[in-house]
């Protein structure tokens, strides 16, 4: 259980670190849609164990990354909007490339 909170909790510094340069620069430069939605999907499965087979403290970090991760997503739709609005880009067309 230890090694995979430390696992945990290393993937997680990148998170805060990422929603930080979402709000700062409010771009989507160098943002990966489909590697963001995979990512939610290996934590969702991740809960999922926890949740099923081995309820530990290791749970509460797959959720707090989680949310980090759909802040990060949330704020990807609103900078994308901003972009489009100011004509930077043209539309959701290209999204997943």
């Amino acid at each position: 259980m230890i090694f995979e909170i430390l696992m945990i909790v290393c993937f997680g510094f990148a998170w805060p670190i990422n929603l930080y340069n979402s709000v700062r620069t409010r771009s989507t430069k160098g943002k990966n849609l489909l590697f963001q939605c995979m990512i939610v999907l290996a934590y969702f499965f991740g809960v999922v164990h926890k949740l099923f087979f081995s309820r530990d403290i290791a749970l509460y970090f797959y959720l707090l990354n989680s949310a980090m991760v759909i802040a990060d997503l949330i704020l990807y739709f609103i900078n994308r909007n901003g972009e489009i609005r100011k004509g930077l880009i043209g539309n959701y067309h290209s999204v997943l490339v």
